[in-house]
């Protein structure tokens, strides 16, 4: 399993062996069941995780509402972490919840920080996932701004055709910010034309 998380490392930074045996000690394998929660609202994220197999959802109860609102998922290959509450060692705001049985590598604050002063060049390797991550959230802002509800759709399946598989319909309606039934209507609108 470690595997794989030291492939996804190597698309962006070289390693050498001795840095591939090191990395592999900080990380600890973690297994949810369907449900099962990875952090809770209120709770401190102590964990950086890596999904090595399964989908979870990040997702915060509206008070107003009282509806799950989807933040993001997370598939393999994908990190499923509240950065702010990882970084700065405070409660979250949101909860992680596992959609099918996932399995994760783990590493804890401390070993982490351990983990980027002993390979330095790891630092690079965060900034660009960070990087990512911020691009992709800002494309999420604009196209919430500015897309009616049948583009995100579209837009979503065309860039997260996986995700689009492995989530129920449901939860994709959350996260685009609309009614599961008024997607199903976009969807047989889509299936029609």
């Amino acid at each position: 399993m470690k595997e794989q998380l030291i492939q996804s490392i190597s698309k962006h930074i070289k390693l050498d062996s001795e840095e591939d045996n090191l990395i592999e000690t900080f990380w600890m394998e973690k297994t949810l069941e369907k449900g099962d929660y990875l952090l809770r609202n209120g709770e401190t994220c102590r964990t950086d995780n890596f999904v090595v197999e399964g989908t979870l959802k990040a997702f915060y109860i509206n008070p107003e509402t009282g509806k799950e609102e989807i933040l993001y998922f997370a598939i393999e290959n994908w990190w499923a972490t509240d950065i702010e509450s990882f970084q700065k060692q405070k409660p979250s705001i949101y909860n992680i919840q596992a959609i099918e049985k996932t399995t994760l590598l783990q590493i804890r604050y401390d070993s982490f920080q351990k983990m980027l002063e002993q390979i330095p060049k790891l630092e690079r390797f965060f900034r660009i996932i960070l990087e990512n991550y911020i691009g992709s959230l800002q494309r999420r802002i604009i196209l919430n701004n500015v897309l009616d509800a049948e583009q995100r759709y579209l837009d979503f399946l065309e860039n997260y055709p996986k995700i689009a598989e492995k989530v129920p319909n449901y939860l994709i309606a959350s996260y685009l910010g609309i009614t599961a039934e008024f997607l199903s209507r976009i969807r047989k609108k889509i299936e029609a034309s």
